[in-house]
Parts: C-alpha cells; sequence; structure tokens
C-alpha cells in the first residue's frame, strides 16, 4: 500500500524522529548516570552481576525504557519514504528495510538485559564458586551474540547504512537541506568507527578509538534529532523531479 504524502504523515514522522531522540538520550542518560552504560559492557561478570542486583527494580525498569525509547525510530524510519515522496526507490526501500531491522536487533541487544540479564545476577551473587564460574560463562555467551554481535555489530551497521543512503539521497535530491546531508555523513562515519571496540572484543588488539563510541552515538542522535525538527517544521521541497530532469538534459 502507498501511503499518501501529507502535511500529517510529515508532521508525525518528524515528531516520531525528534521525539524518540530526545526520550532515548533522556533514558541513556539515567543509565549512564546509574549504571556506567556503555563502559560497563566491557566489564567482566564478576563487577557487572553483582552492580546490577545492587540496583535493583529501577535500573531492571530503566534498561527497558531505554529499549523502547529506541525502539521508536523504527516508525519513522518506515514512514520515511512516503513522506520524501519516494516509496518506489528501490535503494531506499532495501536502506529502509534494513533500518528496521536493525532497530529490532537494536531491542533485542537492550531487552537481554531485562530478560536474561536478572536472573543471571541473581544466581551468580547467591552461588558458590561453581555455580559463579557457570555464570560467567553463561554471561560471556549472551553478552557477545546479544549484545556485541547481534545489538551492536549489526544494530550499528545497518543503521549507518541506512543513514548513509538517505543523506545521499538529500543532498543529491534537494529534498531537504543539503547540510542535513552532510551532516548525517559526518554522524554515520563517526559512529562506523565505534565498531572497533565492538570488533576488539572478537578481536584482541583490534584498534580502539576511545572517543568514538561517545561522539558516534552522539553526533548520530543529533542528527535524527535534526532530520526529526527539519521533517516537522518544514514542507519538504518537490525538487527531485526537476532535479533529475536537469540532469537528463545535462
Amino acid at each position: 500500500m502507498t501511503l499518501p504524502r501529507t502535511n500529517t504523515l510529515r508532521r508525525t514522522t518528524g515528531l516520531l524522529f525528534a521525539g524518540g531522540a530526545v526520550a532515548f538520550t533522556a533514558a541513556a542518560s539515567i543509565l549512564s548516570a546509574t549504571f556506567d552504560w556503555p563502559d560497563v559492557l566491557r566489564e567482566p561478570a564478576s563487577l557487572v552481576l553483582p552492580a546490577f542486583v545492587d540496583g535493583g527494580a529501577p535500573l531492571t525498569w530503566t534498561w527497558f525504557a531505554t529499549a523502547w525509547t529506541y525502539a521508536i525510530i523504527a516508525i519513522p524510519i518506515l514512514l520515511l519514504p512516503a513522506v520524501l515522496g519516494r516509496q518506489n526507490d528501490p535503494v531506499l526501500k532495501a536502506a529502509t528495510a534494513l533500518g528496521a531491522v536493525s532497530v529490532l536487533l537494536s531491542l533485542i541487544g537492550f531487552l537481554r538485559w531485562v530478560f536474561v540479564v536478572p536472573p543471571l545476577a541473581t544466581a551468580f551473587v547467591t552461588g558458590d564458586p561453581m555455580t559463579q564460574a557457570a555464570i560467567d560463562a553463561a554471561w560471556t555467551t549472551q553478552h557477545q551474540f546479544g549484545g556485541a554481535l547481534l545489538g551492536e555489530h549489526l544494530g550499528q551497521l545497518l543503521v549507518i547504512v541506512w543513514s548513509v543512503v538517505v543523506s545521499i539521497i538529500i543532498l543529491r535530491s534537494g529534498l531537504l537541506p543539503r547540510w542535513l546531508g552532510a551532516g548525517g555523513l559526518l554522524a554515520s562515519a563517526l559512529y562506523l568507527l565505534n565498531q572497533g571496540d565492538i570488533l576488539a572484543t572478537a578481536f584482541p588488539g583490534f584498534p580502539v578509538w576511545d572517543l568514538a563510541g561517545l561522539l558516534g552515538s552522539s553526533a548520530w542522535g543529533i542528527w535524527i534529532l535534526a532530520l526529526g525538527l527539519t521533517i516537522l517544521v518544514r514542507p519538504i521541497r518537490e525538487a527531485d523531479s526537476r532535479t533529475r530532469s536537469a540532469r537528463g538534459n545535462a
């Protein structure tokens, strides 16, 4: 089904991008202040699991809120092609699918802290040394699979692909301000550098830039906010067909 390109759809999409960015930043900031996220992701089970138990129910709810506030952006990602009037663009279609899948993978990474980590943490702090050794192995397995592989590596890579495609379309079509396209490419490049920290969990010694995670995720989040606000407050320019026509006559 093709969605109509209307002001209501445009404003809804912009509001969801901007609102999702703000809501996720708020939840993630609380998580960072109370649980040292994301640095805690690279700590051993012997430190993480007791700290998780100490955080109690409020910490689990904070992870829950962080997960679902991030999931909000899946909706505007799916609506964006209609807002841009490019529902039939095969490249954008593919990128949109990858963007939606990336949110799902990241959601799995976040929600394991709600449904998988709590029983592991409780068993670790109440168990004897043999039990703790078994829990440590289980922790590492789920942490590398659900966290490093699905949530961080695939989740981040796929959403970077989506943002690069959207940014290039903005630059080439003029549908939105070109600074937004350039900013998206810059934010995506910075965010990509965070893969070094993730790959280092599988390849010891892999080059890591310690600031990549903070700068990359922050820049990408600001770009999502800017994308949402721009879509929200201004009409989409009808420049795409004229641009293609001009190129064809050149």
